[in-house]
């Protein structure tokens, strides 16, 4: 089962990494608009208009930013089979399982699977520390 928790973790870095590398197109694409409508026109639509676009961007990026982190972070967390990681990745595996049909929901399904393993129940727990 502990390959199966290393797949999960890379599996959740890989998705979390795609949506970063998703986010910083998106603002590249939005400034380079802006950069296009400010070259092209100079009318007062335009300067109202870039700002507005830097906005959206902006957004737009801190959004699939934050959404794609805590699969990064708890990822790198299963790979090191850390505690918390286990029940935050039950959680991102729930969220998974309405996001990017097909493979979210497969992400989810799986790491529900491997998770809610007794065997890796099992690997996560916090064994107490004996005195020297």
């Amino acid at each position: 089962m502990a390959q199966h928790v290393r797949t999960l973790g890379l599996l959740h870095i890989v998705f979390g990494g795609l949506g970063v590398l998703a986010a910083i197109f998106v603002l590249m694409i939005f400034g380079g608009i802006s950069a296009v409508v400010g070259l092209s026109d100079h009318s007062s639509d335009s300067l109202t208009a870039i700002p507005i676009l830097g906005l959206i961007g902006g957004f737009v990026f801190l959004l699939v930013l934050v959404l794609s982190l805590p699969g990064l972070i708890i990822g790198i967390g299963l790979m090191q089979f850390r505690p918390w990681a286990r029940i935050a990745g039950i959680v991102l595996s729930a969220l998974d399982l309405v996001s990017v049909p097909p493979f979210g929901t497969a992400l989810g399904i799986y790491g529900l699977w491997v998770l809610l393993n007794n065997e890796t129940e099992r690997m996560f727990e916090v064994r107490p520390m004996r005195a020297a």
